[in-house]
């Protein structure tokens, strides 16, 4: 999401090492339940980029925010070339993401996300100039800048 903008990328870096780590020596089903592995293509050096990522599960679909917006590379490369490949604990998956561009859709992902993570979200909104449980208005006009894609498990 936007609040990372603010973020050196070498340090969003460093953070990604420690979840592919556990995920590679089995600790996956540990972080599974609030962190994914997405693996892309990358847009350019067509090399394949794992991006340790948050994410929500509603109703059998999965949903990743992008930490710098639209401007990710993670998010850029699916708008490239959407197949992707998804390791969620044990459970390891191909298929094709889309980009969720409707900002009433992106405000009800919000509006989801503040519900089940209230403090997360609450400061997540506080660090954006918002408040901790914006109006519906405010996360409409929010979401015009948060890069959220859809992922059906395949």
């Amino acid at each position: 999401m936007p609040t990372l903008s603010r973020m050196p990328r070498i340090l969003l870096k460093i953070f990604h090492y420690p979840p592919q780590a556990a995920y590679r020596i089995g600790l996956g089903p540990l972080f599974g339940r609030l962190i994914l592995l997405l693996t892309t293509t990358g847009r350019r050096t067509g090399r394949r980029r794992v991006t340790p990522l948050q994410y929500e599960e509603v109703d059998g679909v999965i949903y990743v925010a992008a930490g710098y917006g639209k401007s990710s590379d993670w998010y850029r490369n699916i708008a490239a070339d959407p197949c992707v490949e998804v390791q969620v604990g044990s459970r390891r998956f191909e298929s094709l993401a889309s980009l969720v561009t409707d900002p009433a859709a992106v405000a009800d992902f919000l509006a989801l996300r503040l519900k089940r993570h209230p403090r997360m979200m609450g400061a997540m909104f506080r660090l954006e100039g918002l408040p901790a449980h914006p109006d519906r208005a405010a996360l409409e006009l929010f979401a015009g800048g948060v890069g959220l894609v859809r992922i059906e498990p395949g």
